[in-house]
Protein backbone atom coordinates (compact mmCIF):
# COMPACT_ATOMS: atom_id res chain seq x y z
CA UNK A 1 0.00 0.00 0.00
CA UNK A 2 1.50 3.34 -0.97
CA UNK A 3 1.44 5.83 1.33
CA UNK A 4 -2.13 7.39 2.40
CA UNK A 5 -2.01 10.90 3.40
CA UNK A 6 -0.45 14.06 1.45
CA UNK A 7 -0.54 17.08 2.57
CA UNK A 8 -3.82 17.58 2.98
CA UNK A 9 -5.32 14.47 4.31
CA UNK A 10 -6.06 11.60 2.12
CA UNK A 11 -7.35 12.57 -1.33
CA UNK A 12 -7.94 10.57 -4.34
CA UNK A 13 -10.49 9.84 -7.18
CA UNK A 14 -14.15 8.61 -5.26
CA UNK A 15 -14.82 5.50 -5.43
CA UNK A 16 -11.54 4.45 -7.40
CA UNK A 17 -9.01 5.36 -5.23
CA UNK A 18 -10.76 6.97 -2.04
CA UNK A 19 -13.15 4.29 -1.46
CA UNK A 20 -15.89 3.61 0.55
CA UNK A 21 -13.50 0.47 2.13
CA UNK A 22 -10.68 2.92 2.38
CA UNK A 23 -13.09 5.38 4.13
CA UNK A 24 -14.14 2.41 6.74
CA UNK A 25 -11.12 1.44 7.65
CA UNK A 26 -9.57 5.44 7.98
CA UNK A 27 -12.54 5.75 10.46
CA UNK A 28 -11.57 2.77 12.33
CA UNK A 29 -7.99 3.59 12.74
CA UNK A 30 -8.45 7.34 12.78
CA UNK A 31 -10.65 6.93 15.51
CA UNK A 32 -8.81 4.45 17.67
CA UNK A 33 -5.84 6.39 17.28
CA UNK A 34 -7.43 9.72 18.26
CA UNK A 35 -9.03 8.96 20.97
CA UNK A 36 -7.62 5.78 22.64
CA UNK A 37 -6.84 7.31 25.90
CA UNK A 38 -10.70 9.01 25.95
CA UNK A 39 -12.41 7.49 29.43
CA UNK A 40 -15.95 7.81 28.06
CA UNK A 41 -17.33 7.29 24.36
CA UNK A 42 -15.37 9.32 22.07
CA UNK A 43 -17.43 12.15 20.52
CA UNK A 44 -16.68 12.78 16.66
CA UNK A 45 -17.76 15.70 14.43
CA UNK A 46 -17.96 15.07 10.87
CA UNK A 47 -18.61 17.64 8.27
CA UNK A 48 -18.18 17.39 4.45
CA UNK A 49 -18.11 20.25 1.49
CA UNK A 50 -21.03 19.22 -0.99
CA UNK A 51 -20.05 16.52 -3.66
CA UNK A 52 -21.83 13.98 -4.80
CA UNK A 53 -19.48 11.28 -3.42
CA UNK A 54 -19.80 12.91 0.03
CA UNK A 55 -22.64 10.73 0.88
CA UNK A 56 -20.84 7.97 0.31
CA UNK A 57 -17.61 8.46 1.97
CA UNK A 58 -19.60 9.93 4.73
CA UNK A 59 -22.03 7.09 5.61
CA UNK A 60 -18.78 4.44 5.18
CA UNK A 61 -16.29 6.47 7.81
CA UNK A 62 -19.69 6.99 10.51
CA UNK A 63 -19.34 3.66 9.99
CA UNK A 64 -15.99 2.79 10.97
CA UNK A 65 -16.24 5.89 13.70
CA UNK A 66 -19.07 3.90 15.52
CA UNK A 67 -17.69 0.35 15.20
CA UNK A 68 -14.60 1.89 17.68
CA UNK A 69 -17.47 2.99 19.78
CA UNK A 70 -17.53 6.70 18.98
CA UNK A 71 -20.92 8.82 18.64
CA UNK A 72 -20.46 10.42 15.25
CA UNK A 73 -22.02 13.92 15.26
CA UNK A 74 -22.75 14.97 11.24
CA UNK A 75 -22.86 18.45 10.54
CA UNK A 76 -23.67 18.17 7.19
CA UNK A 77 -22.28 20.86 4.16
CA UNK A 78 -20.00 23.17 6.28
CA UNK A 79 -16.63 24.63 5.63
CA UNK A 80 -13.58 22.63 6.51
CA UNK A 81 -12.50 26.21 9.34
CA UNK A 82 -16.07 25.65 10.85
CA UNK A 83 -14.82 21.78 11.90
CA UNK A 84 -11.49 23.54 13.59
CA UNK A 85 -13.67 25.74 15.21
CA UNK A 86 -16.69 23.82 16.40
CA UNK A 87 -14.21 20.88 18.05
CA UNK A 88 -12.74 23.50 20.19
CA UNK A 89 -16.23 24.87 20.92
CA UNK A 90 -18.19 21.92 22.11
CA UNK A 91 -14.95 19.82 23.04
CA UNK A 92 -15.46 17.00 20.53
CA UNK A 93 -12.78 14.55 20.73
CA UNK A 94 -11.76 14.83 17.50
CA UNK A 95 -13.32 15.94 13.74
CA UNK A 96 -12.69 14.68 10.32
CA UNK A 97 -13.77 16.71 6.82
CA UNK A 98 -14.63 15.25 3.81
CA UNK A 99 -13.26 17.23 0.99
CA UNK A 100 -10.86 17.39 -1.51
CA UNK A 101 -10.91 21.56 -1.28
CA UNK A 102 -10.03 23.23 -4.71
CA UNK A 103 -10.00 19.90 -6.67
CA UNK A 104 -12.58 19.05 -9.36
CA UNK A 105 -15.56 16.62 -8.00
CA UNK A 106 -14.72 13.98 -9.23
CA UNK A 107 -12.00 13.42 -6.25
CA UNK A 108 -12.46 13.64 -2.81
CA UNK A 109 -10.80 13.62 0.45
CA UNK A 110 -10.96 12.73 4.14
CA UNK A 111 -8.78 14.91 6.90
CA UNK A 112 -8.46 14.66 10.65
CA UNK A 113 -8.06 16.98 13.90
CA UNK A 114 -7.46 16.28 16.94
CA UNK A 115 -9.04 17.63 19.78
CA UNK A 116 -7.42 20.85 20.01
CA UNK A 117 -8.68 21.34 16.58
CA UNK A 118 -5.64 21.11 14.66
CA UNK A 119 -4.74 18.88 11.30
CA UNK A 120 -2.65 15.82 12.46
CA UNK A 121 1.29 15.63 12.39
CA UNK A 122 3.09 13.62 10.25
CA UNK A 123 3.94 10.79 13.16
CA UNK A 124 -0.18 10.44 14.05
CA UNK A 125 -0.97 9.61 10.15
CA UNK A 126 2.21 7.43 10.28
CA UNK A 127 0.14 5.54 12.68
CA UNK A 128 -3.45 5.84 11.39
CA UNK A 129 -1.54 4.24 7.99
CA UNK A 130 0.31 1.53 9.97
CA UNK A 131 -3.01 0.31 11.77
CA UNK A 132 -4.37 -0.13 7.90
CA UNK A 133 -1.61 -1.30 6.19
CA UNK A 134 -0.82 -4.03 9.03
CA UNK A 135 -4.34 -4.96 8.88
CA UNK A 136 -4.05 -4.75 12.89
CA UNK A 137 -7.06 -5.34 15.39
CA UNK A 138 -8.98 -3.26 17.16
CA UNK A 139 -11.26 -3.28 19.77
CA UNK A 140 -14.98 -4.06 18.82
CA UNK A 141 -17.49 -3.18 21.46
CA UNK A 142 -20.68 -4.83 21.85
CA UNK A 143 -24.52 -3.90 23.07
CA UNK A 144 -24.61 -0.49 23.99
CA UNK A 145 -20.91 0.10 23.55
CA UNK A 146 -21.35 0.72 19.62
CA UNK A 147 -21.37 3.44 18.68
CA UNK A 148 -24.57 5.84 17.04
CA UNK A 149 -24.63 9.01 14.70
CA UNK A 150 -26.29 12.28 15.52
CA UNK A 151 -27.23 15.77 13.74
CA UNK A 152 -25.85 18.84 15.25
CA UNK A 153 -28.53 21.08 14.09
CA UNK A 154 -27.05 24.68 15.09
CA UNK A 155 -23.28 24.64 13.65
CA UNK A 156 -23.86 27.15 10.76
CA UNK A 157 -25.58 29.53 13.26
CA UNK A 158 -22.68 29.49 15.73
CA UNK A 159 -19.91 29.73 12.85
CA UNK A 160 -21.53 32.79 11.25
CA UNK A 161 -22.00 34.13 14.78
CA UNK A 162 -18.08 33.32 15.68
CA UNK A 163 -16.88 35.26 12.10
CA UNK A 164 -18.71 37.72 13.14
CA UNK A 165 -17.76 38.12 16.24
CA UNK A 166 -14.06 38.11 15.63
CA UNK A 167 -14.77 41.73 14.12
CA UNK A 168 -16.92 43.51 16.92
CA UNK A 169 -18.37 47.09 15.69
CA UNK A 170 -17.57 46.76 11.80
CA UNK A 171 -20.24 48.14 9.90
CA UNK A 172 -19.57 47.53 5.78
CA UNK A 173 -22.32 49.43 4.66
CA UNK A 174 -22.23 51.18 1.46
CA UNK A 175 -19.58 48.64 0.25
CA UNK A 176 -20.68 46.45 -2.31
CA UNK A 177 -19.04 42.54 -2.09
CA UNK A 178 -19.34 40.04 -5.01
CA UNK A 179 -19.00 36.88 -3.68
CA UNK A 180 -17.51 33.17 -5.42
CA UNK A 181 -18.62 30.61 -2.88
CA UNK A 182 -17.48 27.56 -5.43
CA UNK A 183 -20.73 25.94 -5.14
CA UNK A 184 -19.02 25.22 -2.00
CA UNK A 185 -19.08 24.58 1.59
CA UNK A 186 -19.00 28.44 2.04
CA UNK A 187 -22.62 28.73 0.10
CA UNK A 188 -24.49 28.51 2.48
CA UNK A 189 -22.61 30.93 5.26
CA UNK A 190 -20.21 33.50 3.54
CA UNK A 191 -23.17 35.54 1.85
CA UNK A 192 -25.29 35.62 5.33
CA UNK A 193 -21.70 36.83 6.90
CA UNK A 194 -21.20 39.70 5.14
CA UNK A 195 -25.15 40.57 4.62
CA UNK A 196 -24.91 40.74 8.63
CA UNK A 197 -22.05 42.87 8.48
CA UNK A 198 -23.89 45.33 6.49
CA UNK A 199 -22.33 44.92 3.05
CA UNK A 200 -24.30 44.76 -0.20
CA UNK A 201 -23.61 41.03 -1.06
CA UNK A 202 -23.88 39.99 -4.72
CA UNK A 203 -23.07 36.00 -4.39
CA UNK A 204 -21.47 34.11 -7.44
CA UNK A 205 -21.79 30.37 -7.60
CA UNK A 206 -23.70 29.19 -4.33
CA UNK A 207 -26.00 26.70 -5.49
CA UNK A 208 -24.06 23.38 -5.25
CA UNK A 209 -25.75 20.38 -7.09
CA UNK A 210 -23.06 17.87 -5.75
CA UNK A 211 -21.35 18.32 -9.47
CA UNK A 212 -20.91 21.67 -9.81
CA UNK A 213 -18.18 22.48 -7.27
CA UNK A 214 -15.13 24.72 -8.43
CA UNK A 215 -16.34 24.20 -12.02
CA UNK A 216 -15.13 27.08 -13.55
CA UNK A 217 -15.46 29.36 -10.55
CA UNK A 218 -14.10 29.58 -6.95
CA UNK A 219 -10.39 30.63 -5.72
CA UNK A 220 -8.75 28.68 -8.68
CA UNK A 221 -11.06 29.94 -11.42
CA UNK A 222 -11.23 34.03 -11.07
CA UNK A 223 -11.93 35.23 -14.59
CA UNK A 224 -15.90 35.60 -13.66
CA UNK A 225 -15.62 37.06 -11.09
CA UNK A 226 -13.19 39.35 -12.23
CA UNK A 227 -15.19 40.09 -14.36
CA UNK A 228 -18.44 40.78 -12.33
CA UNK A 229 -16.75 43.11 -10.46
CA UNK A 230 -15.50 44.99 -13.55
CA UNK A 231 -19.14 45.41 -15.04
CA UNK A 232 -21.24 45.73 -11.96
CA UNK A 233 -18.88 48.51 -9.98
CA UNK A 234 -18.48 46.36 -7.08
CA UNK A 235 -16.39 47.84 -4.27
CA UNK A 236 -14.43 44.01 -4.17
CA UNK A 237 -14.66 40.55 -4.73
CA UNK A 238 -14.20 37.66 -2.75
CA UNK A 239 -13.63 34.07 -3.93
CA UNK A 240 -13.16 30.85 -1.95
CA UNK A 241 -12.26 27.57 -2.96
CA UNK A 242 -14.62 24.54 -2.01
CA UNK A 243 -14.16 24.05 1.28
CA UNK A 244 -13.45 27.59 2.31
CA UNK A 245 -10.45 27.24 4.14
CA UNK A 246 -8.50 29.62 1.52
CA UNK A 247 -9.65 33.21 0.09
CA UNK A 248 -8.64 35.60 -2.93
CA UNK A 249 -9.79 38.72 -3.57
CA UNK A 250 -10.61 41.00 -6.71
CA UNK A 251 -9.88 44.65 -6.19
CA UNK A 252 -12.13 47.44 -7.79
CA UNK A 253 -10.37 47.11 -11.06
CA UNK A 254 -11.29 43.33 -11.32
CA UNK A 255 -7.60 42.66 -10.62
CA UNK A 256 -6.75 39.58 -8.37
CA UNK A 257 -5.01 39.98 -5.07
CA UNK A 258 -3.31 36.85 -4.07
CA UNK A 259 -2.81 35.93 -0.27
CA UNK A 260 0.85 36.99 -0.32
CA UNK A 261 -1.02 40.96 -0.71
CA UNK A 262 -3.31 40.06 1.33
CA UNK A 263 -1.15 38.96 4.29
CA UNK A 264 0.89 41.95 3.84
CA UNK A 265 -1.71 44.37 4.37
CA UNK A 266 -3.11 42.53 7.24
CA UNK A 267 0.25 41.91 8.87
CA UNK A 268 1.28 46.15 8.82
CA UNK A 269 -2.01 46.57 10.33
CA UNK A 270 -1.90 44.05 12.75
CA UNK A 271 1.82 45.48 13.39
CA UNK A 272 0.57 48.77 13.56
CA UNK A 273 -1.95 48.32 16.61
CA UNK A 274 1.08 46.12 18.13
CA UNK A 275 -1.54 43.23 17.41
CA UNK A 276 1.60 41.11 15.51
CA UNK A 277 3.48 38.45 17.78
CA UNK A 278 7.15 39.84 17.39
CA UNK A 279 6.57 41.59 14.10
CA UNK A 280 6.90 38.34 12.57
CA UNK A 281 4.60 36.57 9.67
CA UNK A 282 4.67 33.38 8.41
CA UNK A 283 4.83 32.14 4.85
CA UNK A 284 5.94 29.34 2.24
CA UNK A 285 8.70 28.84 0.03
CA UNK A 286 6.04 29.49 -2.54
CA UNK A 287 5.79 32.76 -1.51
CA UNK A 288 6.51 35.95 -3.84
CA UNK A 289 10.00 37.23 -2.95
CA UNK A 290 8.18 40.65 -3.31
CA UNK A 291 6.49 38.96 0.32
CA UNK A 292 10.27 39.02 1.24
CA UNK A 293 10.87 42.54 0.19
CA UNK A 294 7.49 43.94 1.40
CA UNK A 295 8.57 42.47 5.00
CA UNK A 296 11.98 43.75 5.39
CA UNK A 297 10.75 47.92 4.34
CA UNK A 298 8.67 47.50 6.72
CA UNK A 299 10.16 45.40 10.06
CA UNK A 300 8.85 42.23 9.78
CA UNK A 301 10.46 39.12 10.41
CA UNK A 302 9.74 36.81 7.76
CA UNK A 303 9.77 33.01 8.35
CA UNK A 304 9.41 30.58 5.46
CA UNK A 305 8.12 26.80 5.29
CA UNK A 306 7.28 23.88 3.32
CA UNK A 307 3.77 24.56 1.35
CA UNK A 308 0.66 23.75 3.17
CA UNK A 309 -0.91 25.56 5.75
CA UNK A 310 -0.66 22.38 8.27
CA UNK A 311 3.30 23.51 8.11
CA UNK A 312 2.87 27.15 8.42
CA UNK A 313 0.05 26.38 11.40
CA UNK A 314 3.04 24.69 13.09
CA UNK A 315 5.73 27.17 13.08
CA UNK A 316 2.99 29.31 14.06
CA UNK A 317 2.61 27.46 17.21
CA UNK A 318 6.24 26.54 17.93
CA UNK A 319 7.40 30.21 17.54
CA UNK A 320 4.19 31.33 19.31
CA UNK A 321 3.07 33.33 16.46
CA UNK A 322 -0.04 35.19 15.38
CA UNK A 323 -0.34 35.35 11.12
CA UNK A 324 0.69 33.12 8.60
CA UNK A 325 -0.49 32.12 5.87
CA UNK A 326 0.10 30.67 1.94
CA UNK A 327 0.21 32.73 -1.37
CA UNK A 328 -3.33 30.14 -2.50
CA UNK A 329 -4.75 32.39 0.14
CA UNK A 330 -4.59 29.82 3.22
CA UNK A 331 -4.39 32.37 5.77
CA UNK A 332 -4.44 31.62 9.60
CA UNK A 333 -5.18 34.07 12.41
CA UNK A 334 -4.14 32.48 15.03
CA UNK A 335 -6.07 34.20 17.60
CA UNK A 336 -9.12 33.14 16.49
CA UNK A 337 -8.78 29.59 14.27
CA UNK A 338 -6.33 26.75 13.95
CA UNK A 339 -6.66 26.75 10.07
CA UNK A 340 -6.83 28.80 6.94
CA UNK A 341 -10.47 30.15 6.62
CA UNK A 342 -11.42 31.42 3.90
CA UNK A 343 -14.78 34.12 4.98
CA UNK A 344 -12.40 34.98 8.62
CA UNK A 345 -9.65 36.00 6.20
CA UNK A 346 -12.48 38.06 4.29
CA UNK A 347 -13.81 39.70 7.42
CA UNK A 348 -10.17 40.68 8.64
CA UNK A 349 -9.63 42.20 5.51
CA UNK A 350 -12.59 44.42 5.21
CA UNK A 351 -11.82 45.28 8.84
CA UNK A 352 -8.54 47.05 7.76
CA UNK A 353 -9.87 48.82 4.48
CA UNK A 354 -12.48 49.80 7.10
CA UNK A 355 -10.42 51.24 9.18
CA UNK A 356 -7.70 52.84 6.75
CA UNK A 357 -10.43 53.92 4.33
CA UNK A 358 -8.52 52.87 1.50
CA UNK A 359 -10.08 50.62 -1.53
CA UNK A 360 -8.55 47.30 -2.36
CA UNK A 361 -6.61 48.52 -5.17
CA UNK A 362 -4.78 51.21 -3.01
CA UNK A 363 -4.23 49.04 -0.28
CA UNK A 364 -2.51 46.37 -2.61
CA UNK A 365 0.29 48.89 -3.43
CA UNK A 366 2.13 48.26 -0.15
CA UNK A 367 3.83 45.42 -1.77
CA UNK A 368 5.62 44.70 -4.98
CA UNK A 369 5.17 41.93 -6.97
CA UNK A 370 8.19 40.19 -8.82
CA UNK A 371 7.12 38.42 -11.76
CA UNK A 372 6.45 34.75 -11.30
CA UNK A 373 5.29 31.63 -13.22
CA UNK A 374 3.68 28.62 -12.20
CA UNK A 375 3.61 25.74 -14.13
CA UNK A 376 2.07 22.10 -14.05
CA UNK A 377 3.30 19.00 -14.99
CA UNK A 378 1.21 16.11 -15.32
CA UNK A 379 2.80 13.20 -13.36
CA UNK A 380 1.80 10.07 -11.95
CA UNK A 381 2.00 9.90 -8.10
CA UNK A 382 4.40 6.85 -7.62
CA UNK A 383 6.66 8.67 -10.27
CA UNK A 384 7.21 11.69 -8.05
CA UNK A 385 10.13 10.12 -6.26
CA UNK A 386 11.90 10.24 -9.41
CA UNK A 387 12.06 13.89 -9.97
CA UNK A 388 14.97 14.39 -7.80
CA UNK A 389 16.98 11.70 -9.46
CA UNK A 390 16.21 11.61 -12.91
CA UNK A 391 19.31 13.35 -14.73
CA UNK A 392 17.75 14.56 -17.66
CA UNK A 393 15.42 16.44 -15.77
CA UNK A 394 17.97 17.81 -13.63
CA UNK A 395 20.19 18.77 -16.67
CA UNK A 396 17.10 21.34 -17.91
CA UNK A 397 16.87 22.74 -14.13
CA UNK A 398 20.99 23.07 -13.82
CA UNK A 399 20.80 24.92 -17.54
CA UNK A 400 18.00 27.07 -16.57
CA UNK A 401 19.03 28.41 -12.79
CA UNK A 402 22.25 29.23 -14.60
CA UNK A 403 20.62 31.83 -16.16
CA UNK A 404 18.62 33.44 -13.48
CA UNK A 405 20.35 36.57 -11.21
CA UNK A 406 20.68 36.21 -7.76
CA UNK A 407 17.55 37.15 -6.71
CA UNK A 408 15.51 35.19 -8.76
CA UNK A 409 14.66 31.40 -8.24
CA UNK A 410 13.47 28.56 -9.25
CA UNK A 411 11.42 25.84 -7.24
CA UNK A 412 10.05 22.37 -8.29
CA UNK A 413 7.36 20.86 -5.88
CA UNK A 414 5.21 17.60 -6.25
CA UNK A 415 1.71 18.17 -5.24
CA UNK A 416 0.77 16.23 -2.34
CA UNK A 417 -2.45 16.53 -2.93
CA UNK A 418 -2.67 15.70 -7.05
CA UNK A 419 -1.27 14.15 -9.86
CA UNK A 420 1.11 17.19 -10.42
CA UNK A 421 4.62 18.82 -10.22
CA UNK A 422 4.67 22.22 -9.88
CA UNK A 423 7.56 24.37 -11.38
CA UNK A 424 7.57 27.83 -10.06
CA UNK A 425 10.24 30.32 -11.44
CA UNK A 426 10.47 34.08 -10.25
CA UNK A 427 12.23 36.80 -12.15
CA UNK A 428 12.33 39.87 -14.10
CA UNK A 429 11.61 39.12 -17.90
CA UNK A 430 8.05 37.82 -17.97
CA UNK A 431 8.75 36.10 -21.16
CA UNK A 432 12.02 34.55 -20.43
CA UNK A 433 10.24 32.88 -17.39
CA UNK A 434 7.50 31.71 -18.70
CA UNK A 435 9.70 29.83 -21.73
CA UNK A 436 11.99 28.25 -19.16
CA UNK A 437 9.24 26.79 -16.85
CA UNK A 438 7.53 25.18 -19.33
CA UNK A 439 10.70 23.71 -20.63
CA UNK A 440 11.34 22.09 -17.50
CA UNK A 441 7.55 21.05 -17.31
CA UNK A 442 7.79 19.40 -20.53
CA UNK A 443 10.88 17.76 -19.66
CA UNK A 444 9.22 16.22 -16.30
CA UNK A 445 6.29 15.07 -18.27
CA UNK A 446 8.70 13.10 -20.49
CA UNK A 447 10.80 11.35 -18.24
CA UNK A 448 8.16 10.41 -15.76
CA UNK A 449 5.58 9.32 -17.85
CA UNK A 450 7.55 7.05 -20.37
Amino acid sequence: MGKLFGTDGVRGLANKELTPELALELGKAGAYVLTKNTTAAPKVLVAKDGRRSGDMLEAALSAGLCSIGAEVYTCGIIPTPAVAFLIKKYNFDAGVMISASHNPMEDNGIKFFNAQGLKLPDEVEAEIEAIIENNTDLPRPTGKDVGVVKNCPTVLDDYVAFLISTVPGLNLSGIKIAIDCANGATSAVAPLVFEKLGAEVHALHYSPDGCNINAGCGSTHMDSLKKYVAENSMSLGLAFDGDGDRMLAVDENGKEVDGDVIMAICSLALKEQGQLKDDALVATVMSNQGLLAFAKDNGIVLHRTAVGDRYVLEKMIEDDLSLGGEQSGHIIFRKFNTTGDGILAGVQLLAVLKQKGQTLAQAAQIMEIFPQVLVNATVPNNRKAELSTNPQIKKVQADIESKLASDERILVRPSGTEPLVRVMIEGRNQEMIEIWARELADAIEKNLNN
